[in-house]
């Protein structure tokens, strides 16, 4: 899903951060798995987390668990409405220390990148009675039922055209 298909989540009360900087992993390995988890429920991403096999997936599950850690010392909050409101993964330094160099075609030197990226998660309570699946769903509902012309679908002939006319 890209980030303008994104519908941004209705949360309220506070919001609880947790991050895990300079961890030894690509961003780019750890983008795919962060986008499982943004926007589920906290349980729901800690288990989709556990089963999945890619390396940044603990670390990810490690960060998500100091964030409810962080929202289970506040009282007021509900820890079963909470969800993964925010999810990011940003670059981080390249290690380096002395640089270091990998001999390519025609003599020449490239450097090795050792990337590292910045893991944060933000959790927060979900709005709990306006669901915009439940919105949606009603209003489909509410169309199917009526017809494009106004008029129940068991007032029309076999064509589609309204019974009255027989012209």
């Amino acid at each position: 899903m890209s980030r303008r298909d994104r519908v941004p989540l209705e949360t309220t009360g506070k919001s609880f951060t947790a991050s895990h900087m300079h961890a030894r992993l690509s961003p780019y390995k750890a983008r795919p798995v962060i986008d499982l988890v943004r926007g589920k429920n906290v349980d729901e991403a800690l288990t989709i987390l556990e089963w999945q096999e890619r390396r940044a997936a603990p670390m990810i599950r490690k960060v998500i668990k100091s964030a409810l850690a962080n929202a289970s010392n506040d009282l007021e909050v509900k820890l079963n409405r909470l969800v993964v409101s925010d999810a990011r993964v940003d670059g981080g330094p390249l290690l380096g220390g002395r640089m270091r160099f990998m001999a390519r075609a025609m003599g020449r030197a490239f450097p090795i990148h050792k990337r590292t990226c910045h893991i944060s998660i933000v959790l927060a309570e979900a709005v709990e009675d306006t669901s915009a699946k439940g919105k949606k769903a009603g209003k489909r509902a509410a169309a199917t039922k009526k017809s494009k012309s106004g008029a129940p679908a068991a007032s029309r002939g076999a064509a589609g055209a309204p019974a009255g006319n027989k012209e």
